[in-house]
């Protein structure tokens, strides 16, 4: 079961959701979902589908999807983000320069 909780947490993290927004959904306790994360603990059949529900696919689907093709997935996804993220920074440093500039401009419009 511990594969099953690695894809679990996989998918868990692509959706950007804590363990205790899966944890309120399935309307479990935080460290009851950690067991099923860590795999601790066995999942039954309807917790199962429940989880299955949760994200969108099937029992078969969960059982089975690809663990590296979700991994590169979730690596690409970062990498788009921390592109987003340095373009973002870029334009704020630009802001930066523009606002300084302008209060310059005041500063010596005032002597």
């Amino acid at each position: 079961m511990k594969t099953l909780g690695k894809k679990i947490r996989l998918l868990r993290h692509q959706k950007s959701w804590s363990q205790e927004d899966v944890a309120k959904q399935l309307e479990i306790s935080i460290p009851a979902f950690s067991k099923i994360e860590t795999g601790i603990t066995d999942i039954n059949l309807s917790r199962l589908e429940q989880i299955s529900k949760l994200f969108e696919m099937s029992v078969v689907q969960l059982l089975t999807f690809n663990d590296q093709e979700g991994l590169e997935s979730y690596n690409t996804e970062v990498e788009n983000l921390s592109q987003k993220l340095h373009e973002r920074e870029a334009e704020l440093i630009d802001l930066q320069k523009k606002m300084i500039e302008l209060y310059e401009e005041l500063r010596s419009l005032k002597k």
